[in-house]
């Protein structure tokens, strides 16, 4: 049976986030887990069909176990940990105060990753302009830079840049290599952003400015210690640890486990009135819990069948092509895969002028926001704006203002760097 039959589960999962919640919304949201499990349960049958029961469900565990339950629990630990801390107040809810905002979000984005700049400043964001009748162009400009490419700039921001420096990229190399092509995609997206804000500014009532105040504390403490724990997982490796037959690094599984503690902690004692300031619900994760694990138990095929193919050493041809890869599937692995198709060695592909790994880097990072399956904020920010009342576009239509927006960077992104 070829790879290609293997995707076929794979490209339904897509098809189905894609197309049921435009064209059939009330199925979809009744029968989602049913419609999901429908395509892991085909793409099982097609493993067990290829390779036999045993290794086809033993492979199912293995995936579960060391790729989608570290994500997922470090997830619902930083979902749960940014929605209990509360910013109120400051310039925010006014043109250049949403500027300023967009502009510490995508700084902040590469000291604490793009999911916990994302969780901790969407609220702010959204709450300080809820006054304001349109507002989708301040949370699509968020996703860009605070929930993608602001974690350009280090191992700590965007998944694919912890890969590299857990095989021995240098960790201030991303800085040094991706900070202009950074400059290059963000400041126009900024100015369009506040062109637009200050055009919408000009038909609502401006809002009281009000003291800044950020509560919180005890959730602050347990970002910062994800934060440490996150890269130790790049320097500490004590061995495997079985799970049923399942093995997963020691490392890896400590990081899980005080993802789950910080998680159960700020469940339990953040302040009931800082989860109703953010309007915190957990039902807005159970979308992307199934989603996720679904395209986890599925993409193994398409993994391969990028593996197999064959390209010219050329720095746009990686980069258009990892970024491509990189906006429909999980960037991490896509930019594994591309690293080990570069060689694999570290020292030789950061070495100057390294063009080749700025390219891969660099279209696995910013191609991120073109489609909501590119990052994993990007469904986050989309379930927390649409339960604010923010009437987010659908699956393609988001991917079409991304692609109009976007793409004339990327072109000149492309002859400027690479």
């Amino acid at each position: 049976m070829g790879q290609l039959s293997l995707a076929t589960p794979f490209i339904g999962v897509l098809l189905s986030f894609a197309l049921f919640p435009a064209l059939a919304p009330r199925v979809w949201h009744r029968r989602m887990l049913e419609i999901i499990g429908a395509w892991v349960a085909f793409g099982l049958a097609l493993q067990i069909a290829a390779s036999g029961t045993q290794e086809a469900i033993l492979a199912l565990w293995q995936v579960t176990i060391s790729q989608f339950l570290p994500f997922i629990v470090l997830l619902l630990a930083l979902y749960a940990i940014g929605g209990g801390i509360a910013i109120t107040g400051g310039p925010w809810g006014r043109p250049a105060g949403n500027l300023l905002l967009l502009v510490i979000g995508t700084f902040l984005a590469s000291l604490m990753g793009t999911i916990g700049a994302a969780l901790v400043l969407i609220h702010p964001l959204l709450a300080t302009n809820g006054h304001r009748f349109e507002k989708r162009h301040l949370v699509l400009a968020f996703i860009i830079l605070a929930g993608n490419c602001g974690g350009a700039l280090s191992p700590l921001g965007d998944p694919p840049l912890l890969v590299g420096f857990l095989r021995g990229v240098p960790f201030f190399w991303p800085a040094i290599h991706l900070f202009l092509p950074l400059l290059v995609l963000a400041v126009p997206i900024l100015g369009l952003t506040l062109l637009l804000d200050i055009r919408f500014a000009r038909r609502e009532a401006l809002p009281k400015r009000q003291k800044l105040r950020i509560r919180g504390a005890l959730n602050i403490g347990l970002l910062l210690l994800l934060m440490l724990a996150i890269p130790a997982e790049g320097v500490w490796h004590p061995g495997t640890v079985d799970i049923l037959s399942a093995r997963i690094p020691g490392e890896q599984l400590a990081v899980t486990l005080i993802a789950a503690l910080g998680a159960i902690l700020s469940e339990i004692f953040t302040p009931r009135a800082i989860r109703q300031h953010n309007r915190f619900a957990w039902s807005a994760m159970r979308e992307i819990v199934i989603l996720f694990f679904a395209i986890f138990a599925t993409i193994e095929p398409v993994f391969l069948l990028l593996q197999q193919a064959k390209l010219p050493q050329q720095p746009a041809l990686w980069f258009w092509a990892s970024g491509i890869a990189s906006a429909v599937l999980d960037a991490a692995p896509t930019y594994l895969i591309f690293f080990q198709a570069a060689g694999g060695h570290a020292a030789q592909l950061a070495a100057p002028p390294s063009r080749l790994l700025a390219a891969l880097s660099a279209g696995s990072v910013f191609f991120g926001p073109v489609t909501y399956l590119g990052n994993a904020p990007n469904l986050m920010i989309r379930a927390i704006a649409s339960r604010r009342g923010v009437r987010m576009p659908g699956f393609f239509a988001y991917a079409g203002i991304m692609i109009v927006v976007l793409t004339p960077i990327y072109l000149l992104m492309t002859l400027l760097f690479y």
